[in-house]
């Protein structure tokens, strides 16, 4: 649990989790739904939120196969937070 907190107060993470969220699943769409944010914090983030469970990386053939990142059960729970924080 300490961990998760951890890695909610990094800048950059409860974007990622909101733009996760509102539909964005493959890098360039996070990099689209968040100006600002650099291609190396970006990557780190949804690293940091794969390794405590709020997202869930997959690979989707294709040509060329990608990568999406899924809000698990849990992301889904924070998500629901993070989106109230943002009502108030």
């Amino acid at each position: 649990m300490r961990e998760a907190a951890v890695v909610l107060e990094r800048r950059w993470t409860m974007a990622t989790i909101y733009a996760c969220s509102s539909g964005a699943h493959r890098f360039n769409e996070f990099r689209q739904s968040l100006p600002g944010v650099s291609p190396t914090t970006l990557s780190d983030r949804l690293e940091q939120l794969e390794a405590v469970g709020i997202v869930e990386r997959r690979t989707v053939a294709g040509r060329p196969p990608h990568t999406e990142y899924l809000l698990t059960e849990r992301g889904q729970q924070v998500a629901q937070a993070v989106a109230g924080l943002l009502r108030h």
